[in-house]
């Protein structure tokens, strides 16, 4: 009970911190300027649910993908790491990360009807940060899928606050005010670069402990030389030439 109680208590921040709810009001606010509250309300409903999705399928299914892709959990750990680590220089620099969206793509966002899908859903929320964050918490609790589910609910449960926060979007901005939203995602990109620094310190250590798989090793002793056998040749057999006092006698 406690390791799945500490592991809810590492997922939930590093979850909630790579979804960045509070970052994502402005845009949020910036493609739904016009709408209807009814309209803001399901856009936000409907992004949270395929993101959240999106990222409950790769956290289940994510080590399936990577042994049919022959990818190393640890190579993962440490690409995800450095994914996270530029999303948390960014935040902490409060701008918009390019991992997760680009200006063009909020341009385009902002003349669409519907921006549930995209890109709110993905890649805004559901970007390659956040879903190498759910794979490799997910690692974390072994093969079994029952010691991933504190993964699962703070997944869940992020997504629950995010439409909350989407929802309320107009009245987070009034209250924080943009110097808010600011110093809430500095907070939040610190607790992010101390989670990706992990991830990559956790991955580099798997990696260099590693062994080699069975494929590689028969790989590696069907390109080094066998060794040559020396053949020595055996005495022949005594032969019938007379030796010794025989010897002598024949040549006298």
């Amino acid at each position: 009970m406690r390791e799945y109680l500490t592991l809810f208590l590492v997922s939930l921040p590093a979850v909630l911190s790579v979804v960045d709810p509070v970052g994502l009001v402005p845009i949020f606010l910036a493609m739904t300027s016009g709408d209807s509250p009814e309209k803001i309300r399901r856009t936000a409903l409907r992004a949270c649910l395929v993101a959240g999705g999106l990222m409950l399928f790769f956290a289940i299914f994510g080590g399936v993908i990577f042994k049919v892709f022959g990818i190393s959990l640890g190579a993962f750990r440490v690409a995800g790491g450095i994914l996270l680590l530029i999303t948390a220089l960014d935040m902490l620099r409060a701008r918009p990360s390019a991992t997760r969206t680009t200006p063009t793509e909020e341009q385009e966002g902002a003349t669409k009807e519907d921006v549930a899908l995209v890109p709110m859903a993905m890649p805004l929320m559901a970007g390659p940060g956040a879903i190498a964050t759910a794979v490799v918490l997910m690692s974390r609790g072994g093969e079994d899928l029952l010691s991933g589910v504190p993964v699962l609910v703070a997944i869940i449960l992020t997504f629950v606050i995010t439409y909350f926060v989407l929802r309320a979007a107009g009245l987070v901005q009034r209250v924080l005010k943009q110097s808010g939203v600011a110093i809430l995602e500095r907070v939040m990109g610190l607790i992010l670069a101390a989670i990706a620094v992990q991830f990559i310190a956790d991955g580099a250590n798997e990696l260099m402990h590693r062994k080699p798989s069975a494929a590689v090793s028969q790989r590696l002793e069907a390109t080094q030389p066998s060794p040559r056998r020396l053949t020595v040749p055996l005495g022949s057999p005594p032969s019938a030439s007379p030796v010794g006092f025989e010897r002598c006698t024949s040549k006298a």
